[in-house]
C-alpha cells in the first residue's frame, strides 16, 4: 500500500494537533513562572537551589529517546504515538499538583525548622517529583513530535510546524495571562494561605484543561493519516531494539552533525534568556514591570516568524536554506542587541527583540522541519528523542552558560554594556558555529546511510 492512499493533512487537523503545543506552553508557564517566584519570593527558598530543582526536569532528558523508541517499537492500545502521548499527559497533570503540594512543605519546614535535615529530605523530594514530571512530559512530547512526521509527507512538515509552534507560543501567553489574572485577584501582599489555595486551585484545573486539548488534539488522528504502518515493513526478527537503535543513530554521521547543529543553534537562540531583563534594567534603566514586557516582543517577533517561514518561505526555498537564512539574521539581531546597549534607547531595544524574534522564529522553523526530515522510518521515535534531547541539554546549558558569562565580564569590566555585550558575541558565535554545521547537513545523505545503517545492524545480528 502506498502512503499516498492515506489522506492528506488538513489545515484544520493541523490546527487541532497544535491544541497539545498550546496545552505544554501552558504548562511551562505554570510551572516554571509561577511556581519558580513562589519558591523564591514567598518560600524565601535560595534562588540557586530553586533553579536547580526545577532544572531537574531537564537532567532526565535521555529519557526521550527511550519513549521514542518505545513507541517505533510497542504499540500502547493498538497505537504507536497517541496512546503514549495521552497517558503521559494524565501523569503530567497528576504529578504538578503533588508537586506543588510538596513544594508548600517546603515552605512549612522552612518556616518551622529553618535548614535542617526535614527542609532538605522535602527538598529532595521536590526534585525527584520534578525529574518524575520531565519524564512524564518525555514520554509524552517525544511520541507527539514523532506523530507528525508519521501522519505528513515531506511537503507538509513545514505548514504542520508553523501552525503546531506558533500555537505553543499563544500557549504561554494564555498562560501568563491566566496567571496575571490570579495575582491581581489576590492583590499586592496576598497571605501565603490565601496564595496557597489560589494556586491548589489553579493546579486543581489547568493541568486537566491540557489534558482535555490533549485529547481532542489527537483524537482519532492516528488512525485515519498515520502512514507509520506503510513505511515500516520489518519481520519481527527484525524487530528494532533500543540496542539496535542506538547503533543506528551512532553509525550516521548526519547524526552527529545535526545533533551538534542543533546544539550549537539552541545555545545561539537561548543564552540571553537568564540575562534579557536584568539587561533592561541596568542598562537602559527600564522598571520591573517594563521588562517583564521585553520577552512579548520577542515572542511576537517569533510568531509572526514561525507562520512566515512554516506557510511561505519553507515551501518555497527549502528547509534547510530557512534554517540558515534565520540563523544568519539571529547574529545580525544580536549585533544590533549590542548597538541597542551602547544607543540606551529603550524603544530600539524593543525594534530590536522583534526583530531577534523574528530571526528566531524563521530558524526554529527551519530547524524543526529539517528535524522531522532526518528520521528513519523504523527508528523516527528514537531520532527525535535524539533531538529533543540535544534541545534539552543546550537549553540548561544555556541558562548557566548565560548567567556565568556575565558574571566573567562584569569581573573583567565596570561597563555593564561591555559585561552584557560578552554574552550576545558569545552567543552570535555559537549561532555562526551552528551555520558551519548546517553546511554539512544533508537529508539525501542522511536517508541513504540510515537505510543502509539499519539494514547493516540487522545482518550483523544475525550473523
Amino acid at each position: 500500500m502506498n502512503s499516498l492512499e492515506k489522506p492528506r493533512i488538513t489545515i484544520v487537523t493541523m490546527l487541532r494537533l497544535g491544541l497539545f503545543q498550546m496545552g505544554l506552553g501552558m504548562l511551562s508557564v505554570l510551572l516554571f513562572g509561577l511556581l519558580n517566584r513562589v519558591l523564591i519570593k514567598e518560600l524565601d527558598v535560595p534562588a540557586t537551589i530553586a533553579s536547580v530543582v526545577l532544572a531537574v526536569t531537564l537532567f532526565v532528558a535521555p529519557s526521550r529517546v527511550l519513549f521514542g523508541q518505545l513507541s517505533d517499537t510497542k504499540p500502547l492500545w493498538g497505537l504507536h504515538r497517541t496512546g503514549y502521548v495521552l497517558t503521559g499527559i494524565v501523569c503530567v497533570a497528576v504529578i504538578a499538583f503533588a508537586a506543588v503540594q510538596v513544594m508548600w512543605q517546603v515552605g512549612a519546614s522552612l518556616q518551622t525548622v529553618g535548614w535542617g535535615a526535614p527542609t532538605y529530605a522535602w527538598i529532595v523530594l521536590l526534585a525527584a517529583l520534578f525529574g518524575i514530571y520531565g519524564i512524564a512530559l518525555s514520554a509524552s512530547s517525544t511520541p507527539f513530535a514523532t506523530l507528525l512526521v508519521d501522519i505528513t509527507d515531506e511537503e507538509d512538515r513545514s505548514k504542520i510546524v508553523g501552525v503546531d509552534w506558533a500555537m505553543l507560543i499563544a500557549g504561554t501567553i494564555v498562560g501568563g495571562i491566566t496567571i496575571g489574572i490570579m495575582l491581581r485577584q489576590l492583590g499586592n501582599n496576598p497571605s501565603l494561605e490565601t496564595l496557597q489555595a489560589s494556586i491548589n486551585q489553579l493546579f486543581l484545573v489547568m493541568p486537566w484543561v491540557v489534558v482535555g486539548l490533549a485529547l481532542i488534539a489527537t483524537w482519532g488522528v492516528e488512525r485515519k493519516y498515520s502512514r507509520f504502518a506503510q513505511r515500516v515493513q520489518i519481520d519481527p526478527e527484525e524487530q528494532i531494539t533500543l540496542k539496535r537503535a542506538w547503533r543506528i543513530l551512532t553509525a550516521n554521521r548526519q547524526t552527529r552533525f545535526f545533533f551538534t547543529f542543533l546544539l550549537a543553534m539552541t545555545l545561539g537562540l537561548f543564552l540571553q534568556d537568564a540575562i534579557l531583563e536584568p539587561y533592561g534594567g541596568e542598562v537602559f534603566k527600564l522598571a520591573a514591570g517594563s521588562t517583564a514586557t521585553l520577552n512579548a516582543f520577542w515572542g511576537t517577533g517569533t510568531l509572526i516568524g514561525i507562520i512566515g517561514a512554516g506557510f511561505f518561505m519553507a515551501p518555497r526555498i527549502g528547509k534547510r536554506q530557512t534554517a540558515k537564512l534565520g540563523c544568519q539574521a539571529v547574529v545580525i539581531s544580536l549585533v544590533l542587541l549590542i548597538l541597542a546597549g551602547s544607543s540606551g534607547n529603550p524603544k530600539f531595544l524593543q525594534l530590536v527583540l522583534l526583530v531577534f524574534g523574528l530571526a528566531s522564529g524563521i530558524t526554529t522553523t527551519g530547524a524543526i522541519t529539517l528535524m522531522l526530515d532526518l528520521t528513519a522510518a523504523e527508528t523516527a521515535g528514537t531520532f527525535i528523542g535524539a533531538w529533543g534531547l540535544s534541545q534539552a541539554i543546550a537549553r540548561g546549558l544555556a541558562t548557566v552558560i548565560g548567567g556565568a558569562t556575565l558574571d566573567v565580564g562584569r569581573r573583567l569590566t565596570s561597563n555593564v554594556v561591555v559585561a552584557y555585550g560578552l554574552v550576545f558575541t558569545l552567543q552570535a558565535l555559537c549561532m555562526m558555529v551552528a551555520i558551519v554545521l548546517l553546511q554539512r547537513v544533508s537529508v539525501q545523505e542522511f536517508q541513504t546511510t540510515a537505510r543502509a545503517a539499519i539494514a547493516a545492524v540487522i545482518e550483523s545480528d544475525r550473523d
